[in-house]
């Protein structure tokens, strides 16, 4: 369970928009196949939940999900680290994003795969040592892989400097179950620096993962 939800901790999503970075919100639908005889399909979903909520600005995202167990996640881009909040914790735990376990192994990408809310979109799919990653994007929602590129937790600068855009969907296998979010609205908006603090009064712990 530890390499499970050292995994989700680095399952991030953020977006962008035409010819610059995107900043606004995106929502998500998220779907979780069960590879666990003792874990269910609906377990997984309930716990991770079915919709997501991502909120970008520049190097800071936030993402906010309806399941029982994770709740939200927050990268203020300002000291490298992921923070979680789970449901079954009254503190959120913090994740160096600068130390990654996972390994990317091979990177390959395939033009005009799919297309997604209007995008035509390439994909990229990482194989790396935790399983097979795959990503869809278009170059209409460009992201500057330098505002992460010491966000190596979750392969998430592998990802963006391979693509230099964000995701509109993303697909995920591993061992314990296999993942697919496909985002359902893209918004621009203009969000506030306050949007990507920390809540008040939220204590922080480092994480045992």
């Amino acid at each position: 369970m530890k390499a499970v939800l050292t995994f989700l901790f680095a399952v991030l999503v953020t977006f962008s928009a035409l010819a610059q970075n995107f900043e606004g919100r995106v929502l998500y639908a998220n779907t979780y196949k069960s590879k666990l005889p003792n874990v269910t399909d609906q377990q997984w979903n309930d716990m991770m939940g079915t919709t997501q909520e991502y909120f970008v600005k520049g190097g800071s995202y936030k993402s906010v999900a309806n399941g029982k167990l994770m709740q939200w996640q927050l990268f203020p881009g300002t000291d490298n680290k992921l923070y979680t909040k789970m449901g079954n914790a009254e503190a959120a735990i913090w994740n160096d994003a600068t130390v990654n376990p996972d390994e990317v192994l091979k990177a390959e990408v395939k033009k005009n795969a799919a297309t997604i809310l209007g995008y035509q979109c390439d994909e990229l799919t990482l194989t790396c040592k935790s399983g097979v990653q795959k990503y869809y994007f278009s170059s209409k929602l460009a992201l500057d892989p330098k505002l992460y590129e010491n966000h190596k937790l979750g392969n998430w600068y592998d990802m963006l400097k391979n693509t230099k855009a964000l995701p509109l969907k993303f697909v995920v296998d591993t061992p314990q179950f296999s993942m697919e979010s496909t985002a359902t609205e893209v918004k621009p908006m203009k969000l506030t620096a306050a949007t990507f603090e920390l809540p008040a009064g939220v204590q922080t712990v480092k994480s045992p993962y």
